[in-house]
């Protein structure tokens, strides 16, 4: 796996920011070219250690494969702060999972060697004041990141989430890891899936292979609040 594994989850934020002015929920009657698939607690275990989540096979299926079933609405940049080579991403800002609407990012397995060389090559993007950046590939790159497998997914949901319905829908965790006064994680090792659970802010669900948990879990268990 070429994602580092501390830099999952600092990736994972730098995207959030980056994203989060998009629109977040698809009001009834309203008709937008949304991409729909399965519920985030709809996780199907595969016999390689992985998992299908969305409809997507976590370390197998391809940007290519999401982009024939999420639909050409998907965007595709480097995400990055100044200084750093920075992640692969792929981003849906309207997607539905049957009748929960959300964000869809998909992060892609790729070597910090091939994204530098991607910035270097990028069509053009910016940094904003909070130090992250998304930079359009060029028409060649973005070729090339197709077939880029997929290394982890998250899905920001449209509707808060509290505890009660993290653990109705998705039962119950097999850890919790606190790392502040607003913000626990629910962790399911079995599923491969953290719920950030957020009382000021948006929650995040981050889905890797199960078999890959480790990598989603120590940068969590480090910041374990007292």
């Amino acid at each position: 796996m070429s994602v580092s594994r501390k830099g999952l989850l600092a990736a994972l934020a730098v995207l959030v920011l980056a994203f989060m002015a998009a629109p977040l929920l698809l009001h009834r009657g309203e008709k937008s070219p949304q991409a729909e698939f399965g519920l985030p607690w709809q996780i199907e275990l595969l016999p390689n250690g992985g998992s299908r989540v969305f409809g997507l096979a976590l370390g197998s299926d391809t940007l290519a494969d999401a982009r024939a079933r999420l639909g050409a609405e998907l965007q595709v940049a480097i995400i990055a702060r100044r200084g750093e080579a920075g992640t692969l991403e792929a981003y849906l800002p309207d997607a539905r999972a049957s009748y929960v609407t959300g964000k869809l990012i998909l992060n892609l397995d790729a070597a910090p060697e091939l994204v530098r060389d991607m910035l270097a090559r990028s069509g053009g993007g910016k940094y904003m004041d909070s130090g992250a950046g998304r930079f359009n590939l060029s028409p060649a790159d973005q070729a090339l990141a197709l077939q880029r497998p997929l290394a982890a997914i998250s899905f920001i949901p449209s509707v808060d989430l509290d505890e009660a319905t993290i653990l109705q829908r998705f039962g119950a965790p097999s850890e919790r890891i606190r790392v502040s006064d607003d913000v626990e994680h629910f962790l399911y090792a079995d599923k491969g899936l953290d719920i950030a659970l957020d009382t000021r802010g948006k929650e995040l669900l981050q889905y890797v292979p199960p078999r890959e948990f480790a990598r989603l879990r120590a940068p969590l268990a480090a910041k374990r609040a007292p």
